[in-house]
């Protein structure tokens, strides 16, 4: 089988040589490939071999990385992320079915042997094999540590009638369950609602295998979830790192630099002659799709607030382009945490997927919240209740219109009004929160201790 390797018969004298294996979706490769990067430039002498389809590799195969780190590649089993969006059921189940023979056939040919695998929590198929193998298994978690404690609570229940009946029961169910609101758990009846019921079951499999695991890396940053992470602590019989935030935060650059002509060279000149903290940001994921119809509210609305934004509409953005506006600008896809880092944004609209809030909160933005599906809805409710650097837009559920143009409209423009006292108390705390997370990550933070030590017990 041709693996695509990158210098696949270079042999190395290294003594710890990492498989990594990420859920192939763009929320769990990023931070699948941070962490590698952060562990390497910890130390060097670690060879790391970055597992992907071949579709994947087509996508990131010419991104920049250290010498340390070579991709191989297994062949494309499932449907293409191109499409993964239209049938995510079926796509789910081929990434659960599908890819464990490939890379176990692909693991053989690996030179020198593999000491390590860290895999995503969601390919239970992955910790079978490193145990088969005797491989120690290094579980990556890409959710908050707050659905994941959830999730796990819940992972034993394989009827998922019963488990949504005991969700509907609310009180006397979630009591039971340490560091974890009543509320954040009753939101995840809406993925019940979304007819995901299959992915749901796939996900809880996954979980339940954590255990069998030697170790668990969790894409999160202790003092943001510090009660979560206690309670998760005392019931996982395993060592937890808190590595995160795993986003490309090493990569950032104080002059940035872009290529005349490209499509950076437009919205950063943009930005820069915008006033301080002017600039809503609005981008609602890379994954799951919202209507045209919507798309066309959410222009009609930002146009209408009369505050500056800039939008990544991806596959809409040539069409929405022409409906902006003076004070706008329509991309396809940005730079996003250059974008958020930027002085002259100050604030962000987004889904709530865990990789973007994550972003958000290491820049000192706060947000504004429109979850769609998933983990999105309880990470919406940590952003705007617990942590309280964020509003929530508020949803006309079962339509294609979920937010109205001229809903939309007046709650950026008070979103953005740094005039308004609860609009001040909300900037305070995402600024406190980024002090928090910059501390993490600095020399002998937590995150940075964590990092430390999992390479120690690796090594």
């Amino acid at each position: 089988m041709d693996s695509n390797m990158d210098a696949v018969d270079q042999r190395s004298t290294t003594n710890c040589h990492v498989l990594a294996v990420p859920y192939p979706g763009r929320g769990h490769v990023n931070p699948m490939m941070n962490l590698c990067k952060l562990l390497s430039s910890k130390k060097h002498d670690i060879l790391f071999t970055f597992v992907v389809t071949e579709e994947w590799l087509g996508f990131i195969g010419s991104d920049t990385k250290p010498s340390n780190i070579r991709f191989a590649s297994i062949p494309n089993v499932i449907p293409s992320e191109l499409v993964r969006g239209a049938d995510f059921p079926g796509f789910y189940e081929a990434v659960m079915t599908k890819m464990e023979g490939p890379f176990e056939r692909l693991l053989d040919q690996l030179d020198p042997p593999v000491t390590t695998i860290i895999a995503d929590a969601e390919l239970l198929w992955a910790i079978t094999i490193a145990n088969k193998r005797n491989i120690p298994v290094a579980t990556l978690c890409t959710l908050s540590a707050t659905v994941f404690s959830i999730l796990y609570h819940f992972a034993h229940i394989k009827d998922l009638q019963k488990l949504a009946n005991l969700l509907d029961d609310g009180e006397e169910i979630v009591d039971s369950i340490q560091g974890i609101s009543s509320k954040h758990v009753l939101d995840l009846r809406t993925i019940f609602n979304g007819g995901e019921v299959r992915v749901m079951q796939l996900t809880l499999e996954s979980i339940s295998w954590v255990p069998r695991a030697q170790y668990l890396l969790i894409n999160s940053v202790y003092e943001l979830e510090s009660q979560a992470l206690d309670a998760l602590k005392a019931k996982v019989h395993l060592p937890i790192y808190p590595v995160g935030p795993s986003i490309p935060y090493f990569e950032l650059k104080d002059n940035y630099c872009v290529t005349a002509g490209s499509d950076s060279t437009n919205y950063f000149q943009w930005l820069d002659s915008q006033p301080t903290g002017s600039v809503l940001y609005v981008s609602l994921g890379s994954f799951f799709s919202i209507s045209s119809k919507q798309m066309d509210e959410i222009a009609s609305g930002l146009r209408n607030s009369g505050v500056r934004y800039l939008w990544v509409a991806r596959g809409e953005a040539l069409r929405l382009k022409e409906s902006c506006g003076e004070k706008g600008i329509v991309v396809p896809w940005c730079d996003q945490l250059q974008v958020l880092c930027h002085s002259s944004v100050g604030g962000f609209w987004t889904h709530c997927g865990w990789n973007s809030s994550l972003e958000a909160v290491f820049a000192g933005i706060p947000m504004l919240s429109l979850p769609l599906f998933f983990d999105q809805v309880p990470n919406s409710k940590q952003i705007v209740e617990n942590w309280r650097i964020g509003w929530q837009m508020k949803k006309d559920e079962g339509t294609k219109i979920l937010v109205k143009g001229e809903e939309i409209a007046a709650l950026v423009q008070r979103f953005m009004d740094t005039e308004n006292s609860e609009g001040k108390d909300m900037r305070r705390r995402a600024k406190m929160l980024q002090q928090l997370c910059g501390q993490a990550i600095a020399k002998d933070g937590s995150s940075d201790k964590n990092l430390d030590a999992f390479i120690r017990d690796i090594s």
